[in-house]
Parts: C-alpha cells; structure tokens; sequence
C-alpha cells in the first residue's frame, strides 16, 4: 500500500492508496518543530483511526514545498514504515513537461496536482488550486505545464482583513444571501465568496484566451467547493488531485 504525503505551508494532506484506489485521506496542520520520531508517532496515531495497520505500508511518495521536513519525513518514513520516501521533484519527474522558465522553482504540489488533473480529466486544462495561496494551473492540450497565475488564498486574505480592522468579527466561510450587505456579516461573506469568484472566472477566462482554448476547469484544495458553487466556469471539484498525482508518480516514475 501506497502513503501518498503533499507538505504544504500550511496543511499536509495524506492519502493511502491500495493499486490506484485512494482508501483513506487526513489533513493535517504542517508542523516545521517536530523531529523524526514526533512524526513517526503522529503517523502511528492518525493509522490508529482508519483499518489501515502501519505495517501495510509498503511505499511513501512526497511533494513538499517545505524543504526543512524534507529529511525529518524520510527518516520518519524509514524508521515506522520501513520504506524509502520517493520525492517528487518538478525538473526531474518524467509525467509532465514543465515549460516554465526555471522548472526547480515550481511546486512540487502543483505539479502533482497538475498530473492528478490531466489524469483525472485530462488536456487541455485549468487546474485552480485552493490553498495558502490560490493558484491557477494551464496546462495545454498536449499535457504540458504552461505556468501559473499566484493569487493570495481565502484564508489569508480573511486573516489579513481581519487582522488589520479592529471592528470586523471572525466570519463563517459561506456565501450570503445577496451581494448587497445589509450587515457586517454579510458584507465580509459577499466580498470574500462573491470576490474569490470573480477572480476565478477573470483569471480562468484571459487563461483559456491565451491558451486559444475553451479548457475544462477543475478545482482542488480545501476551499474550492465554497467557491465552485458560486461560479459556472469551474467544471468540476476534486480535492484530492495531487494525491492522484503522486500515486501515479510512485507507480509509473
């Protein structure tokens, strides 16, 4: 059995595939403190709440755009599951041609989400990824990485706004009734949700005009249904496309 593992700045996100089936995902908090054996037990512990034992691990895939765990999770993947951790690295990795002007400097988890999507829905393709940052993904009929357009993510943007204005309340993430806020509560949830989505559809459509392509858009990250619902260019919601990339990484690469 596959642990497929994508290290963000924020959330981890972990998947256990058996063949091509993803049987099991966890999102955790990414934490940079912790040491090999802090994470072997975290492992140990998460395991504990699935029917999936430790032992039936066999492989580990990584993309981490964090390179202090990269050392800290391969000493933690050898020592609890006995297997070598395979990174993912965008210049090396042989699924998908990455035309950007210095393919080191992309990210591992967009390009494992990059490879999820085209495998998922296939080429042409605009992958919009929910996360720290929102991160819109072209990838051309061919199945090459064409680059991307780097936004600040919803989470970010509420904890910046938040942050800064004394008199604005924590919000919930959900869409108001109207664009039109009779309130402050309705006000922050219009401009959030109803602003995601319009940059959504802004950015996606100069993407597909610059592409010569009516491209199919999927969403993926955490947040991306909030957004998905308020807005028809997106397709379709997969949360868990760098998973899918990375099982097709360990398999195949």
């Amino acid at each position: 059995m596959l642990l497929a593992i994508d290290v963000g700045n924020t959330e981890t996100k972990l998947g256990c595939f058996e063949g091509a089936d993803l049987k099991q995902t966890w999102r955790v908090t990414t934490e940079l403190r912790r040491t090999p054996d802090e994470y072997g037990v975290f492992f140990t512990q998460l395991f504990a709440t699935s029917k999936i034992g430790v032992e039936a691990i066999d492989a580990v895939a990584i993309a981490s755009v964090v390179p202090p765990l990269d050392p800290v999770l391969e000493t933690a993947c050898k020592r609890f599951f006995g297997a070598t951790a395979r990174f993912l690295k965008p210049e090396s990795q042989g699924l998908m041609a990455i035309a950007t002007e210095n393919p080191a400097e992309v990210g591992a988890d967009l390009v494992a989400a990059a490879i999820g999507g085209v495998e998922r829905f296939g080429a042409p393709l605009v992958v919009v990824s929910f996360g720290t940052a929102t991160v819109f993904i072209a990838i051309s009929g061919d199945a090459r990485y064409l680059g991307v357009a780097i936004a600040p993510g919803i989470i970010v943007s509420i904890s910046a706004l938040i942050g800064k204005t004394a008199k604005l309340p924590q919000i919930a993430l959900q869409a108001p009734a109207r664009a039109i806020g009779r309130n402050t509560t309705d006000a922050l949830q219009s401009g959030i949700v109803y602003g995601f989505a319009g940059q959504t559809e802004a950015i996606v459509g100069r993407m597909r005009r610059e592409m010569g392509v009516d491209a199919k858009v999927v969403a993926t990250g955490g947040l991306a249904e909030i957004v998905a619902k308020q807005t028809p260019v997106i397709d379709a919601v997969d949360p868990h496309l760098s998973l899918v990339g990375l099982e097709l990484f360990a398999r195949t690469c």
